[in-house]
């Protein structure tokens, strides 16, 4: 149900994380060298997780993997003992069915805070990093029915990061008001939104939300206007059932390009970027695995060209496509 890439063992390669919601577990896929991966081993969940990340949460240099238990309406906390092995889970209370997770800093204590996008009870979850790794109880913040998807960026440069979260038919942006507290949220209208990245498109240094439409099968990319008030979105593609987005300049043009998961037809699209947030109409599709759902871009293999990673749902599997 998601992935995260993340070099785990302080090997200077990045591994893959993913949460296995149907088998209760996170599995570790350690880089072996040149782009290929060990086998899995496993870490027990709790409660069909659905949402991972890897963030040094305790301030030892070592990544540690928080994961979203939808089943157990709980986030859980691995903390890594090294060599890419981890401790057991500790859990938090969150809302009814946590869906997604971003680990980030929100109230500039250099201590990554954990923030939930609650599905099952219209919130989003913040958890505040009280030392070593633990956390406080959850303030809650009302946003639409079932939100399914977050992003943390400070998006208007208060040096504060901001909180996206597709809810209902809408993105909702809640600014930071400072000690991690937020404002409640502005929305802005989208079609069945499904994934969510927040990133500059047309190099004006205001990051831009480009976000899926599971409604009309389109990515819509909304440009920051200033002050974290955004433009009505534009619409691109044509995809088969979009899952997934990622957004990283794939072709070394310094313009960020969009990377979309397509579970339908069980491929991953390229749309590059043609300059001041604008996009190709057309797009370039690569085969993965059978209904893939969350993708990420690394450089996998220390070439300086990023490659792509997607979780395929009914698989069991990890696709990971080398940049050529």
């Amino acid at each position: 149900m998601s992935v995260a890439v993340v070099d785990l063992n302080n090997d200077n390669k990045p591994d893959i994380i993913t949460a296995n919601q149907g088998g209760n577990s996170v599995s570790i896929l350690l880089n072996a060298g040149n782009g290929t991966f060990y086998a899995a081993t496993n870490l027990t969940g709790g409660g069909n997780p659905w949402s991972v990340a890897a963030v040094d949460v305790n301030s030892d240099s070592k990544p540690d993997i928080v994961i979203a238990n939808f089943g157990g309406d709980t986030v859980g906390v691995f903390l890594n003992t090294g060599s890419g092995a981890f401790g057991a889970q500790s859990t938090y209370t969150v809302g009814t069915q946590p869906y997604r997770v971003a680990v980030v800093d929100v109230n500039s204590d250099s201590k990554p805070d954990i923030i939930v996008a609650n599905y099952g009870s219209s919130s989003v979850g913040v958890l505040l990093n009280t030392g070593s790794g633990s956390f406080g109880a959850q303030n809650i913040y009302t946003v639409g029915t079932y939100p399914n998807s977050i992003a943390v960026v400070d998006v208007n440069s208060d040096n504060k990061p901001d909180i996206i979260v597709l809810s209902g038919g809408n993105v909702g942006v809640l600014l930071n008001t400072g000690s991690g507290a937020f404002y409640s949220q502005t929305t802005y209208t989208a079609s069945s939104p499904g994934s969510v990245a927040v990133v500059d498109v047309n190099n004006d240094t205001k990051p831009d939300i480009v976000v899926i439409n599971g409604g009309t099968f389109k990515v819509g990319v909304l440009l920051n206007t200033g002050s974290g008030t955004f433009n009505p979105q534009t619409a691109y593609g044509a995809f088969s059932g979009p899952n997934s987005v990622a957004v990283v300049d794939v072709n070394n043009d310094n313009q960020p390009d969009i990377v979309v998961s397509n579970q339908n037809s069980g491929t991953v699209s390229v749309l590059l970027n043609t300059g001041s947030g604008t996009f190709n109409a057309g797009q370039a599709t690569y085969a993965v695995g059978n209904s893939p759902q969350p993708v990420a871009v690394v450089d996998l293999n220390s070439d300086n060209k990023p490659d792509i990673v997607v979780a395929n749902y009914n698989d069991y599997t990890v696709s990971v496509l080398m940049h050529c």
